[in-house]
């Protein structure tokens, strides 16, 4: 089929970034489309709670992610366009490069290849554009002009409100699969005994698909908790302010960070797994020791902000694939439902064309290659096939820009 019928109807469950955009270009495209959430768009729960995110075209090696990121880019723009708001700020994004043969270089290639602007600047001209960054041990810099930042929270609760406003409807409920026969799921049940029926679904359930799903996704998606500090500069001092500052990334020691907007203080957090974590239970409560160890690459690479003080603090979770490559698959016992996650660190600022593919996948068009990169079954390995798959240590860190 082509599109959706006039009688068609779809719920969505999870109003994270994936749920969001997936239940906004459902209504777009013509179906009758639901909502779900627990906890409401923009949950400090959520995966995509949070301010800020990254936006950013790097993915090493990776053409098919890195066009992704365009497209996404675009659709965010357009998005704050529409409803008159702006949900990205342009303040680019600087990767800063410990060696010659890194991720940073496998992305440079790839950005010049497809035509993406993109600088490669030493040490110390990286030092003379910013000069509050401590740079003389980098190899380079690579710098990505058109990235920038997405206001997350504030960004996920407005593709919600859209949907609203498009014809579609909102329900905050604790949902799960109900009555199923005959290969298709019938209902979802929701928390206070109703029943939802629709033609199609698709659980965008973030952290909490491997408890929905565990035969399914519970050994393919890990959730882990994942702290983020807040630190302010002194008072009057705006050079780590977004006007001054562009978000950064240094791969190889694993942090990443984000400059300060709307009086926040500069966003700092280390990109390594934290302890397996309960989305609903846990406590968003940050480790001592993640304070200790951002004062501790401060001191190395924003020296100015060593002893700053941390003003806020969050708590998030990544939920991760082995091979950092998202979840975008129908079950496998039920032809109308779909599961969608596995966002891996660096999902939020995909959500549009994620939005975008599975709307498409909906309305039965056919995927190409990337089909197998997002299956639910086994995976390529390799630089072939869906392309860009990492194995073994590079799964750590191959994701990126989580926040």
């Amino acid at each position: 089929m082509s599109g959706p019928r006039g009688s068609d109807e779809l719920v969505v469950i999870g109003a994270g970034v994936m749920g969001a955009w997936t239940a906004l270009e459902a209504v777009r495209a013509g179906w009758r489309t639901t909502l779900v959430d627990a906890f409401g768009a923009g949950s400090p729960r959520a995966t995509s709670g949070d301010e800020t995110r990254i936006i950013r075209a790097s993915h090493g090696p990776d053409a098919f992610l890195t066009q992704w990121s365009r497209d996404a880019r675009e659709a965010w723009i357009a998005f704050g366009e529409e409803i008159g708001e702006a949900v990205f700020v342009e303040v680019g994004a600087a990767w800063f490069a410990q060696r010659e043969d890194g991720f940073e270089a496998a992305s440079l290639e790839t950005l010049r290849s497809l035509g993406v602007p993109v600088e490669r600047l030493s040490s110390d001209a990286t030092s003379a554009r910013w000069p509050q960054v401590a740079a003389s041990d980098l190899a380079f810099t690579l710098f990505e002009p058109e990235a920038g930042l997405l206001m997350a929270r504030r960004g996920v609760a407005a593709a919600a409100r859209r949907v609203v406003e498009l014809g579609g409807t909102f329900e905050q409920a604790v949902a799960r699969p109900g009555a199923s026969g005959s290969g298709r799921l019938h209902e979802v049940e929701l928390g206070d005994g109703r029943r939802l029926a629709a033609d199609r679904f698709v659980f965008t359930c973030g952290p909490w698909l491997p408890r929905l799903f565990p035969d399914v996704v519970g050994d393919l998606i890990r959730v882990t908790k994942q702290d983020v500090c807040f630190v302010g500069p002194p008072g009057g001092d705006r050079r780590f302010e977004h006007e001054s500052l562009p978000c950064w990334v240094d791969y190889d020691a694993s942090y990443y960070g984000i400059p300060g907007v709307d009086g926040r203080g500069l966003k700092i957090a280390p990109d390594r797994y934290g302890p397996v974590f309960d989305p609903s239970r846990g406590d968003r409560l940050v480790d001592p020791d993640t304070v200790r160890l951002a004062r501790a690459y401060l001191a190395r690479r924003f020296p100015e902000l060593a002893g700053a003080p941390v003003v806020e603090t969050r708590v998030c979770q990544y939920e991760t694939t082995p091979d950092t490559q998202f979840v975008i698959d129908r079950h496998p016992e039920f032809e109308n439902a779909w599961i969608v996650g596995g966002g891996s660190g660096h999902g939020f600022k995909h959500g549009p064309v994620i939005g975008r593919y599975v709307v498409d996948r909906l309305a039965g068009h056919e995927p190409g290659l990337e089909r197998a990169r997002f299956r639910i079954g086994p995976r390529p390995v390799g630089e072939g096939g869906a392309g860009g798959m990492r194995t073994g240590a590079d799964q750590i860190v191959a994701g990126w820009d989580g926040y």
